[in-house]
């Protein structure tokens, strides 16, 4: 087996592969939560099919990043993203985007949809936020520090315990400020719904994202949607991680059999996805 290739300088930037994938046939793009890291994703590549390279986002003050400038707000994030993916777009790209990054995904796979140059996205998954239309994080713009710190300790990660040593927490402390002020400024830019399939997924305790909240993104997309509520928390991923990326490898083996690459001298666009037929109520929420 040959050895992959490195990412190229701009992409190796902005995404940490754990796992190097020779000759795949779709890339996962993860966005990881607000004060997060692409530590968020390091697992992932075990529970998904051995062609599906994942590449998490590295947001700016995170692990190698720490010294570079914080964008000024989720727009100019998501033009940056959008524009490292292009050299990755050689082969089919879905996006998955947790609490904040699932607003980046979002954005980002508005860019991506809107560029005549490439395929759209074959599927956004988001998780634990609402619908950008009701989102609204104003009351943030006043937080303190304590505030921020006690609002990360109540949504219950794991990966928060690092705050709880000094020294780690003022490495952090930056990022996290400049996550939830991205939050706190953010409007969505994206008005007209995007023809790429959305699957919303959430906790059934999600003090963040309610149910209804979550199957709001079905007004994102002009194309199929679903619904997925995990028994849990905001971060009813960590320990749900296994059931989550069975359900999204279902639907990237469906859009990868649905995505067809025109034979040699083929005229014409590149076929997208195919829209799903829409899902009936009870099966829009599914529970487990």
């Amino acid at each position: 087996m040959t050895t992959p290739a490195p990412l190229p300088p701009a992409a190796a930037r902005w995404f940490r592969r754990q796992h190097r994938v020779d000759g795949p046939r779709l890339r996962l793009v993860c966005f990881p939560h607000a004060g997060g890291s692409p530590a968020a994703y390091r697992t992932w590549h075990r529970h998904l099919p051995e062609d599906v390279e994942v590449l998490a986002v590295c947001y700016p003050g995170r692990q190698d990043r720490i010294g570079d400038p914080f964008p000024a707000g989720v727009a100019e994030l998501a033009d940056e993203v959008a524009a490292a993916l292009g050299p990755l777009r050689d082969v089919p790209v879905a996006l998955f985007g947790h609490s904040m990054g699932a607003l980046v995904a979002y954005e980002v796979a508005a860019r991506l949809a809107a560029d005549p140059g490439a395929p759209p996205p074959v599927r956004l998954f988001v998780s634990g936020s609402p619908a950008p239309h009701l989102v609204d994080h104003s009351a943030l713009r006043a937080a303190t520090d304590e505030d921020l710190l006690a609002l990360v300790d109540a949504l219950g990660s794991d990966s928060t315990d690092a705050l709880r040593i000094p020294a780690l927490r003022e490495l952090l402390m930056p990022g996290i400020r400049a996550d939830f002020r991205l939050l706190a400024h953010y409007r969505a830019t994206t008005t007209t719904p995007a023809g790429v399939p959305v699957v919303a997924c959430t906790g059934d305790d999600d003090p963040v994202c309610a149910v209804e909240a979550a199957r709001a993104w079905s007004a994102t997309t002009e194309s199929a949607f679903e619904l997925n509520v995990f028994p849990g928390g905001h971060f009813y991923l960590e320990l749900l991680e296994a059931e989550l990326l069975g359900r999204i490898a279902g639907h990237l083996r469906s859009d990868l059999r649905l995505r067809t690459t025109p034979q040699h001298g083929a005229t014409g666009p590149r076929p997208g996805p195919q829209p799903r037929p829409q899902p009936t109520a009870a099966q829009s929420a599914q529970t487990h």
